[in-house]
């Protein structure tokens, strides 16, 4: 990042997005997160293949959402933005949402993503989810007569038990217009249960506090969701493109994602 710190913007405390952004290779972040985010890979390397695999699922998901003629997304927990964002992947026509509640992705997202036509950036909590579609600005954008997608991509693992991740989920499948869509993926533990307590730990000293969930515990928040094909599964597993070969096979057990049709 560049000496011109927005106000707000707390640079000597790491920062959940912007540690995403530092595994990804990007540019937006500072000492303390690309501290943090090195020790998170001591104890998972994998780590950068996986959020690679995650942003590759976000491209997959909305390409399918497209062909199945969604033209609205609300991307929750959106992040810090990079390459192959929702806008330039959904059709030309399409309205796009993205809704976070860190002071960094606000600021960049409005910077960047602000000045494209159908893009809107909202401050929202993704633990408040009514609050996100009653908010004027998504009201504006979006028509809750229509089919909607909601991305929860790589959110609710900072979520903890007690602030109802399930809950979170249901009321958004509740809310949705029938057609709509909810796509989600989630950090497993089963592949590697005794790194978790490292990484946790890392993130409690962070923005963010992160909660290891196996894969059980991640199928029972998409509870009352028909799923599509192939359902919850390993990322890179996820209806990939045709004639791939999927590397790192192993790592997709760190991440899992599914589809599912709400509403109605």
């Amino acid at each position: 990042m560049t000496d011109q710190t927005p106000a707000g913007i707390q640079t000597h405390l790491p920062n959940a997005a912007r540690m995403y952004d530092y595994y990804l290779g990007g540019k937006d972040n500072f000492p303390a997160d690309r501290e943090a985010a090195e020790k998170a890979l001591s104890f998972v390397p994998e780590i950068r293949h996986s959020v690679r695999a995650n942003r590759a699922f976000l491209g997959r998901v909305v390409d399918f959402l497209t062909r199945q003629g969604i033209r609205q997304f609300i991307d929750i927990g959106a992040g810090l933005p990079t390459q192959n964002n929702v806008h330039q992947v959904a059709a030309p026509d399409a309205r796009v949402v993205y809704v976070d509640n860190d002071t960094t992705v606000l600021v960049h997202g409005r910077a960047i993503l602000g000045k494209h036509e159908n893009v809107s950036i909202v401050e929202g909590d993704v633990r408040r989810p009514r609050e996100i579609l009653d908010h004027p600005d998504v009201r504006a954008a979006i028509d809750f007569g229509r089919p909607v997608a909601v991305l929860l991509l790589a959110i609710l693992h900072f979520i903890t038990d007690e602030e109802g991740p399930q809950r979170i989920v249901a009321e958004l499948r509740q809310a949705l217009p029938p057609g709509s869509y909810l796509a989600l993926s989630h950090v497993a533990i089963d592949a590697r249960p005794e790194a978790a307590e490292g990484v946790t730990d890392v993130y409690r000293r962070a923005s963010s506090p992160f909660v290891a969930r196996t894969g059980a515990e991640i199928a029972r928040l998409l509870d009352g969701i028909s799923l599509v094909e192939p359902g919850l599964v390993n990322l890179p597993e996820w209806r990939p493109e045709p004639g791939t070969v999927i590397p790192y096979r192993d790592i997709g057990d760190y991440f899992l994602g599914a589809v599912g049709h709400v509403g109605g």
